[in-house]
């Protein structure tokens, strides 16, 4: 099975929301003017990155270069058409990882969208369905999103990073902060943090070309981190991030459940409730 088969009720929503016939069109054009209703009223600036493999569209708001920025990382996006046809845009319908960004009261935020998603394709001519299928998580576009994380990092000299990741853009948390020495913080929404075991979950195909997140639970163990959940999430249940906090040993990494919401739910309502919820680790043994 070639298609990513949990990625269908957010397919099904774009679907019916914009017509097959205008996805690549229309639909396109709405959702970067959905991205720009989102981030407008929070102050947050649309510009691009350029990181060599991918130039990476980010929203940005940097009032105080002396506190810590809180970096958000967007979810896979629309990866499909149908069953059987890849999207020739990912760029998410949504943009649920923005939603949260914008809902972020700290002084310092910045959005991160995937490869490949909001930026014109004649910018990107790396650009191909296999980043957003089976190589969406591929060591390029991990060192693609850590040399952006750079940039925005270098305009907060000697802060911390806080990483926060949306659904795939967890699993991208996750990879990104493995690599790096000035995260304070790891938070996932909804975050696919095993890959192989959600794809079995789903009886899809596996992704060789891709990363783990769960591989490399041991080298973030140390960070701080929190890991919500959905109660009714059936796209990526509560039990990924279970077994993510059992692989880092769990004296640092905390798994919560959220009643009533799902995948796709409206996160970014609650998100500033979840946010005042400390990552910390434990004094003792877990």
């Amino acid at each position: 099975m070639h298609w990513r088969g949990w990625l269908g009720p957010i397919l099904q929503h774009c679907l019916l929301g914009c017509g097959l016939s205008f996805v690549l069109s229309g639909c396109a054009l709405d959702r970067n003017a959905h991205a720009d209703s989102l981030a407008e009223p929070a102050g947050l600036h649309r510009e691009r990155i350029d990181t060599d493999s991918f130039v990476l569209t980010a929203f940005t708001r940097i009032t105080r270069p002396d506190k810590p920025v809180d970096i958000y990382i967007e979810g896979d996006g629309l990866a499909w058409l149908s069953r059987d046809e890849r999207s020739l845009d990912p760029t998410p319908r949504d943009a649920l990882g923005l939603a949260l960004a914008a809902a972020d009261p700290a002084p310092n935020v910045a959005y991160l969208a995937r490869p490949c998603q909001f930026t014109p394709m004649e910018m990107n001519r790396r650009c191909e369905p296999a980043y957003w299928t089976g190589k969406r998580y591929a060591p390029e576009v991990i060192e693609s999103m850590n040399r952006a994380v750079d940039r925005i990092a270098a305009r907060v000299p000697g802060q911390k990073v806080a990483l926060i990741g949306y659904s795939g853009g967890g699993a991208l948390a996750v990879l990104v902060a493995a690599r790096r020495t000035d995260v304070a913080s790891i938070r996932t929404v909804a975050g696919n943090l095993d890959v192989e075991y959600v794809n079995q979950l789903h009886h899809v195909s596996p992704m060789p070309a891709s990363e783990n997140p769960i591989d490399h639970a041991s080298e973030v163990a140390q960070t701080p981190q929190l890991h919500f959940s959905g109660a009714h999430d059936t796209v990526v249940t509560p039990a990924v991030a279970q077994r993510f906090v059992d692989a880092t040993s769990g004296r640092c990494a905390r798994a919560i459940t959220v009643a009533s919401l799902a995948h796709e739910s409206d996160w970014a309502r609650v998100w500033p409730s979840l946010l005042s919820i400390e990552a910390k680790c434990m004094t003792g043994s877990p």
